[in-house]
């Protein structure tokens, strides 16, 4: 595992570049596996399983039942719930395509800013889920589309329709879907093609030195703690992230804009705590409790997309919120 901190020829810009080995370990999305080590050694398969999924994704009682399905083997076989893991074990686990689950429209407020017959896009408020996960229907963006909409893509099935792409619970910003399959599956390859345009302003801790930069380095789970994601070459994928400086607020915190390359989970989170500068107010990865927001210091400010009907080009901005302003305002008063 190896680290190359390459610097570009000016000095105000730098380029973060993780060198992985020559073997592909990218993830398959719908079969996982994992090596047991000493720190899962002795856990139930059921609570393992449900750990190291997303957080937003399985429940412990669905995780059982795909035991009991066959869906969770370890070293190759069958196992029970209740089996306790060794080091060295594997363990594997192929997703099985979701069951349909009646989601409910409900009237929770959105913010449109742009909508047409093809494709919505909002501004999502801090704390607002995406899309509901299995034991927890209700209170997302989807539950609101649903209400507002009435009709949405359903290509990612029951759970995510209309669902292109996501942004945590509690990052504020731009959130588009697709209102059916045709104009979804244009902006998927957009994403795909890393021809969309997605621009972050984050409030990060200390002070970053360059003016500009790229982060380079592949992000897979944490094997610690598998509700996080780290830097890793390690059943990882390939991610980069791209900042610039936008205000620098003493030498405890960095106003940075950060445009994404590629679109992993957590991406910008794990890549600003790879380089030394977490996000403020991160629970996760940085500290929590370092300025007064519900959340990590992170809003998804910009996003431009080709129509998928029209092909045209189309960008749209949204201001930093206000609880996130209050804080800068804060800052720059000391």
């Amino acid at each position: 595992m190896k680290q190359n901190w390459n610097t570009d020829q000016e000095e105000t810009e730098i380029e973060y570049v993780y060198e992985e080995d020559d073997d592909d370990t990218s993830e398959d999305e719908a079969s996982l596996e994992w090596e047991i080590d000493e720190t899962a050694a002795g856990e139930r398969l059921d609570k393992f399983v449900a750990e190291a999924m997303d957080d937003d994704a399985v429940s412990r009682t669905q995780v059982q039942d795909w035991i009991k399905d066959g869906a969770v083997l370890v070293n190759g076989s069958v196992a029970k719930p209740k089996h306790r893991l060794v080091a060295g074990d594997l363990v594997a686990v192929h997703v099985p395509e979701a069951q349909p689950t009646e989601i409910v429209a409900e009237p929770i407020p959105l913010e449109v800013v742009y909508e047409d017959s093809d494709v919505i896009v909002i501004n999502k408020q801090r704390g607002l889920v995406v899309h509901p996960a299995p034991g927890h229907s209700s209170g997302t963006v989807v539950n609101a589309l649903l209400y507002h909409c009435k009709d949405l893509s359903g290509i990612n099935g029951s759970i995510r329709p209309g669902i292109v792409h996501r942004i945590d619970k509690d990052t504020s910003g731009l959130l588009m879907a697709a209102k059916n399959d045709t104009a979804h599956a244009s902006l998927s390859e957009q994403l795909k093609a890393h021809t969309v345009t997605r621009k972050y302003i984050a409030l990060v801790h200390g002070k970053v030195p360059h003016e500009r930069g790229t982060i380079d380095a592949p992000i897979g789970r944490d094997e610690r703690d598998r509700k996080m994601f780290t830097v890793t070459e390690k059943n990882s994928r390939h991610a980069v992230t791209h900042f610039n400086v936008i205000e620098r607020l003493g030498e405890d915190y960095t106003l940075l804009e950060l445009q994404l390359e590629t679109g992993r989970t957590h991406q910008i989170r794990v890549h600003m705590k790879y380089i030394g500068h977490p996000l403020a107010g991160d629970p996760m990865y940085g500290r929590s409790k370092t300025v007064d927001l519900k959340g990590q210091a992170l809003h998804a400010a910009i996003l431009g997309f080709e129509h998928p009907r029209t092909g045209e080009f189309l960008q749209f901005e949204a201001p930093i919120p206000a609880d996130m302003e209050h804080v800068l305002h804060s800052l720059r008063q000391r």
